[in-house]
């Protein structure tokens, strides 16, 4: 046999005996083999059989039926004692087939449907590695399920006979549950229910359940909603004892209080929020100094004085992390008699706050900044658009004031994007409701000079508590709370440069300035255009996920080497920690504070936050679908933001609402994913649909339940 000949047998062998690895409890016929391997299984097919037997003699595979060979139990043995082992987080998909991210490789590791072994989406797992063939992802078996994650979910009921499933709401739940006959909790088929697994048997193909809740019928608003939030594991009722302790809490502010404060009540001072905000937790004050120069006040709600650490309140609001803004209700952090009446400021009470004044000219320039424990009496309750409609017409309550306030706002901004920040302005999906909750219509909020105005004096203040701790030498080795943004990995980078590259842009990969430059340059140069909001969406999914550290990295997304979240503490925990640092540092208290704890602290509020957000944008995808059920037939304008081998993802110029035109209904040509160039195509007749191509389309098809859309072209 020729050297050639066994180079290509030899290579054959091992990539055979290779998949049975990466398949320890599979079998396979020589069929099975020759798909599994591709071309090269097709090319040299005629050596499989042969190559099978010889595998058998050695002991390395057993022919458990004619023709068919799965791996000798002894190798199984030895790649299970000598395989590489790591932990991480399931992220599974709704193929069933999953990755494990984890710190300790790396990249992702993938696993096949088959070696997933009971664990879910969100559980922390052990994982043996299989070895990496060449140009191949790094593939292994999750072996453990060391922490389950979710146990409960919402979904439809699915009654027969003898069986009963729930099917789950979450696309990541590939499973269906298996309820017996005796834990069905009087739901009737085709209601939308809670259930928790409670026992998964090793061979089982399904884990067991039992229904705790019913919801009601699928499509309702109160349903629907209700689902989200326990899909989400979010906590709307409070505790009887967190409700009892929040209304023994006196609102009065003493003569002690007024003692130990500065009184800013003589001080112009007003708050600016959406036109539906109950919760006020930050104001702006301004006082001219002289011709160019002004003390702004940023004063933020004194949660901290009502809230202390370790009482029932604190407990529950540390549970829950953060506010959550559905788009038909808020889910406070704190008991509404705090967060929408003691602490939050409203115009014409006198309310406690912690404040930083700022000594800050016309060109941005901060010349002196103190931190102060304060008492304020806001003159005036404006809403965005109020404030912006004085702004524009250049006339109005307090214009002068806010028009200084615009202007030193403009120059803080250009500071920010000259030194490296960067700048996301997408418009935010609102809905106007009717009393049921049903959508009426669709607006967006844009990012005007009003949200601009309070975004800069927010981000100077929170910089400036940051820098007060972790910058200036009295305190900078003492352990505070940082909000942290790491710089993009390289590969996502690289990657997203491909990509942007093949659609006509350009952005720098190697300077860490020039990464910033060039991609705010990418943001504006794609306003307007048919791809804007897959690059939008893109670039923030290029960049490092934000969270709370004890350990300060700087935010890289900012272009700030200091920098904390101060300004919401009705509605977020972290704030209300760093409240407590600052105040305990600033007075020089004794208090010793644990890293170990705070640090934990972090993961929980991160994790948290991102769970809201989750939940979050469930409730705009529903209330999307919701809006456009009702519109079965009717034509919008749209332009293709998406494209896959089931076919085209279309956004609605009107209404920001996404649905898909399956490739079923292109018509009889067949049409391929031409992944290159962003493009699906008819074979025959060369009809191409391409990322950012405006299009006409009609509403198909409306699922509530999967809060997807279908759509056809018109």
């Amino acid at each position: 046999m020729s050297k050639n000949k066994e180079k290509i047998k030899s290579s054959l062998s091992n990539d055979i005996l290779q998949l049975f690895y990466n398949n320890p409890k599979a079998g396979y016929n020589y069929k099975q083999i020759v798909r599994s391997l591709g071309e090269q299984g097709s090319k040299y097919k005629k050596y499989i059989t042969g190559i099978l037997h010889s595998l058998a003699k050695q002991n390395k595979l057993i022919e458990f039926t004619p023709g068919k060979y799965k791996l000798h139990p002894h190798l199984l043995k030895e790649r299970k004692k000598n395989a590489p082992v790591i932990t991480g987080i399931v992220d599974m998909k709704q193929t069933g087939k999953a990755y494990v991210i984890t710190d300790e490789f790396p990249e992702d590791v993938k696993i096949s449907p088959n070696n997933t072994n009971n664990s879910l989406h969100g559980d922390k797992v052990k994982v043996f590695l299989f070895p990496k063939r060449k140009n191949q992802k790094t593939e292994g078996e999750i072996t453990e399920v060391i922490e389950r994650k979710k146990t409960k979910f919402s979904g439809i009921l699915e009654k027969a006979n003898k069986h009963s499933f729930v099917i789950a709401d979450s696309k990541s739940m590939p499973f269906d549950i298996y309820i017996p006959f005796e834990n069905l909790n009087n739901a009737k088929n085709g209601q939308k229910i809670i259930a928790v697994i409670t026992d998964w048997p090793k061979h089982a193909k399904n884990p067991f359940g039992k229904i705790t809740k019913v919801l009601g019928d699928p499509g309702d608003n109160e349903v629907e909603i209700a689902s989200i939030i326990s899909d989400n594991d979010l906590s709307v009722d409070f505790p009887d004892n967190v409700l009892a302790q929040s209304a023994s809490i006196a609102c009065d502010i003493t003569t002690h209080n007024l003692d130990e404060r500065e009184d800013f009540r003589n001080i112009l001072t007003f708050t600016i929020d959406p036109s539906d905000a109950k919760d006020f937790d930050d104001a702006l004050s301004i006082k001219k100094i002289s011709d160019n120069l002004y003390e702004a006040g940023v004063h933020i709600a004194d949660v901290s004085h009502y809230v202390h650490a370790n009482t029932a309140i604190d407990k529950e609001a540390f549970k829950r992390g953060t506010s959550v803004y559905l788009v038909d209700r808020v889910i406070p952090m704190i008991p509404e008699i705090l967060s929408n009446d003691i602490c939050s400021l409203k115009p014409d009470c006198d309310r406690l706050t912690f404040s930083i004044i700022f000594n800050i000219n016309l060109t941005g320039n901060v010349t002196k900044t103190r931190f102060t424990k304060s008492i304020i009496r806001s003159n005036k309750r404006f809403s965005y658009d109020q404030v912006q409609q004085i702004i524009d017409e250049k006339s109005g309550k307090f214009f002068d004031e806010i028009n200084t306030l615009n202007t030193i706002a403009k120059k803080l901004r250009e500071k920010r994007i000259k030194n490296g920040s960067i700048l996301f302005d997408r418009k935010e999906v609102k809905f106007n409701l009717d009393k049921n909750g049903k959508p009426l219509s669709v607006y967006f909020r844009e990012q005007k000079d009003t949200h601009k105005l309070i975004e800069e004096f927010m981000l100077l203040a929170n910089k400036a508590v940051a820098e007060k701790i972790g910058k200036s030498k009295k305190y900078q080795n003492k352990l505070f709370v940082y909000r942290v943004h790491d710089i993009p990995n390289p590969e996502k980078l690289n990657s997203f440069a491909e990509f942007v590259s093949k659609l006509g842009y350009k952005i720098d990969t190697v300077r860490r300035k020039g990464i910033s430059e060039s991609l705010n340059r990418l943001l504006k140069d794609v306003e307007g255009k048919g791809e804007q909001n897959i690059i939008e969406t893109l670039t923030i999914r290029t960049m490092a996920k934000a969270e709370y550290s004890t350990l300060n990295i700087g935010h890289y997304g900012l272009a700030f080497d200091y920098y904390t979240h101060f300004t919401s503490p009705i509605r977020r925990y972290p704030d209300l920690m760093v409240h407590r640092l600052l105040n305990s540092y600033l007075s020089d208290s004794k208090t010793q504070f644990n890293k170990d704890e705070y640090e934990s602290k972090c993961i929980h509020v991160s994790e948290q936050e991102r769970i809201a957000q989750e939940a979050e944008w469930a409730s705009v995808k529903y209330k999307q679908a919701e809006f456009l059920s009702d519109k079965i037939g009717e034509v919008f304008e749209g332009i293709i933001s998406g494209v896959s081998k089931w076919g085209i993802y279309v956004e609605l110029t009107e209404n920001k609402c996404e649905g898909m035109v399956p490739i079923r209904l292109f018509g009889s040509d067949f049409f391929y994913l031409d992944d290159d160039n962003f493009q699906v195509i008819g074979y025959n007749t060369g009809q191409k649909f391409k990322l950012g191509d405006p299009i006409r389309v009609s509403i198909l098809k409306v699922d509530l339940i999967k809060k997807e859309v279908d759509l056809e072209l018109a």
